[in-house]
């Protein structure tokens, strides 16, 4: 999206009204998939839903909760094509970058990608827009090396066990990518239970991705 672009939207659809206090994800949290806990924990740790999981993906971050006008924004945005969110949602994106990611090396972003009929159904990839959106703010390039092979059905009302079920085998690599030794940061809307990420982590390390991340704009 260009400048033009951005211009044009604003035109239509004057800027969102944000409530002054935002659900920003902060610690304490799981060092693993960022599931937020109340109280004070003074060291890190990991929560009981990860230990033990066979994690191919090193740490997800967050920047926010997914409740509120965040979870409208992305909903509207995802589903009902608002792109006028967008600039929104990868200023949100960044901001989580910067927090939680501020320091490390990465050397590209790779959005989670959309099966063919689902992507032709809705239009758009809300992760490819937004990895492109933050990829020009933090200058890093965005490499869409991996594919959607296995149509399935929508995650949200499943469980994590029918998750896992659901996206057995449903993501492969492009030919014609190399990610050999690469530092990768995989990107998304929101995190959930984390099936989805964790899927396109086993293929990136699989095609030898030395460091697979994950970085979504909320954590539901």
């Amino acid at each position: 999206m260009n400048a033009w672009t951005e211009a044009i939207l604003d035109l239509f659809f004057p800027p969102d009204e944000i409530p002054e206090e935002l659900p920003r994800l902060e610690a304490p949290y799981c060092e693993k998939c960022c599931e937020p806990y109340e109280g004070a924990i003074p060291s890190s740790f990991v929560c009981p839903n990860c230990q033990g999981r066979d994690w191919r993906l090193e740490k997800s971050r967050a920047a926010f909760r997914f409740e509120g006008f965040v979870r409208e924004a992305i909903h509207d945005f995802k589903y009902n094509g608002e792109f006028h969110h967008l600039p929104l949602l990868a200023e949100w994106l960044e901001e989580g970058f910067s927090r939680h990611y501020a320091g490390e090396t990465f050397t590209a972003l790779v959005p989670v990608p959309l099966h063919f009929t689902r992507r032709k159904a809705r239009g758009f990839n809300q992760a490819l827009e937004l990895a492109q959106m933050l990829g020009k703010r933090v200058g890093l390039p965005v490499t869409s090396c991996l594919e959607r092979i296995k149509p399935t059905e929508t995650q949200t009302n499943l469980t994590r066990a029918q998750r896992l079920k659901n996206l057995t085998g449903a993501f492969a690599m492009k030919r014609g990518f190399d990610v050999t030794g690469e530092a990768l940061l995989v990107l998304d809307d929101v995190f959930t239970t984390g099936t989805t990420v964790d899927s396109c982590a086993k293929v990136l390390h699989r095609a030898k991705a030395a460091r697979v991340c994950a970085l979504t704009v909320a954590r539901g």
